[in-house]
């Protein structure tokens, strides 16, 4: 057979140097007809090996058969009942090649998004030790939002899964966009809400942030994972090129690298789309929402009774007040980086959200301050009281008590 340098030679030969067949014969020491073969072919010779018959063939009428009635029948099914006692892998390899010509077809439709449309969300829980601060470490769950028509990537670490921090994670990544999406794709995550009796239901902090924000909240059916495709793919895409090779100082260190990836991450070529995310930013925010003229009440919020010791607890954690406010009524409020406390719409005290668990954090001000209140309690001076007490004789006793009775009868 002729091979495929000899054939790009005879060509050259011809095109090139203008020699005639016969020279070309006896320069290359081929035949004429070998050498009229490789000038008419415009493809270079393949060599192809005559195919043989498998050991499958003489049964294949039967596979046929069986498929026929029940495309969906197991291959090991299949062996059992034309007698297949040889290879299970060639076997396997027919039935496969075979059962599509049963089945109907079932093609998938590809999702296409409007600008704007939709972003799906996700919470994903990367599996590296984060610092929490006091000793401890953890894992917490990083928010993901992904927009359907540009395929834009954010994410924020947020304290827990809670829906006041859950929520503040919203507001953050939203608010850093400028823009409100029309709609936010969310499976069946506590914090959003649940499908009870076949409808999906809201919780009520999120019907009242997607009603200051006038979106739509789409809930996915149970064990309906397709549904958020995009940010599902998202979540792995985070953790085989965000995460590997990374070591964490802090929820804040996190964050801080995790933002600088997703700069990288929305300016990579995209496979699905042809262009990278950050080509159809503007379009996808131009066509989303305005920011609504009031932002959304978002993060902890509680009012109590400031106790003796002059400490509230928030997410499991406990934080000093200034004493000057002890029995008053007091409204904290928290995000995710940081805690106050108001009384009456003054702050009396600010602290760093604490994201171990189980901590006091106090502040040396308060200590110090309550400190002094106890000492000038103590140095207050007690007024006596002058109280007139009337003083009854004792025979007033005894006519009570039947004693002058007594006495006269004796």
């Amino acid at each position: 057979m002729l091979s495929v340098e000899d054939w790009a030679e005879i060509r050259r030969l011809h095109r090139a140097e203008r020699m005639a067949i016969k020279a070309i014969c006896r320069r290359l020491g081929v035949s004429r007809n070998t050498v009229r073969k490789a000038l008419a072919s415009h493809e270079p010779p393949r060599y192809q090996r005559a195919a043989k018959g498998s050991i499958v063939d003489a049964v294949e009428p039967q596979i046929r058969a069986l498929l026929a009635e029940f495309p969906d029948m197991p291959t090991t099914v299949i062996m059992e009942r034309v007698g297949w006692t040889r290879g299970k892998t060639v076997f396997a390899d027919r039935v496969q090649q075979l059962r599509p010509l049963f089945r109907r077809p079932d093609p998938s439709q590809r999702t296409e998004y409007l600008p704007g449309e939709l972003v799906q969300c996700d919470l994903w829980f990367p599996p590296a030790d984060v610092p929490l601060g006091f000793g401890q470490v953890g894992r917490p769950p990083v928010l993901v939002m992904v927009s359907g028509y540009s395929r834009w990537l954010s994410a924020v670490m947020i304290p827990t899964r809670q829906s006041p921090d859950l929520l503040v994670g919203h507001w953050t990544l939203i608010s850093g966009w400028g823009r409100v999406p029309k709609a936010l794709v969310w499976d069946n995550e506590s914090a959003i809400g649940q499908w009870r009796a076949g409808r999906p239901q809201l919780t009520e902090a999120m019907n009242a942030f997607r009603g200051t924000l006038g979106i739509k909240v789409i809930q996915c059916r149970p064990a309906d994972p397709e549904a958020k495709g995009l940010v599902e793919r998202a979540n792995g895409y985070l953790e085989t090129s965000f995460l590997p090779g990374r070591r964490f100082g802090s929820p804040q260190d996190f964050n801080a690298q995790l933002t600088e990836w997703l700069v990288r991450a929305n300016n990579r070529q995209h496979r699905m789309l042809g262009c990278r995310p950050l080509d159809r930013w503007d379009a996808d925010r131009q066509a989303m929402l305005p920011l609504p003229p009031v932002a959304p009440v978002v993060g902890w919020r509680q009012t109590t009774r400031l106790p003796r010791d002059h400490y509230v607890r928030l997410d499991g954690n406990d934080y000093s007040v200034h004493p000057s406010v002890v029995g008053r009524r007091v409204e904290v409020t928290a995000d995710c980086d940081q805690v106050t406390v108001f009384c009456d719409g003054r702050p009396v005290a600010r602290h760093d959200r604490c994201w171990a668990s189980h901590q006091s954090i106090t502040d040396p001000a308060h200590r110090q301050a309550a400190a002094d209140l106890r000492i000038a309690a103590q140095r207050t001076p007690t007024t006596a009281v002058d109280a007139q007490v009337e003083r009854r004789p004792l025979s007033d006793y005894d006519r009570l008590f039947g004693l002058d009775v007594e006495v006269a009868a004796a």
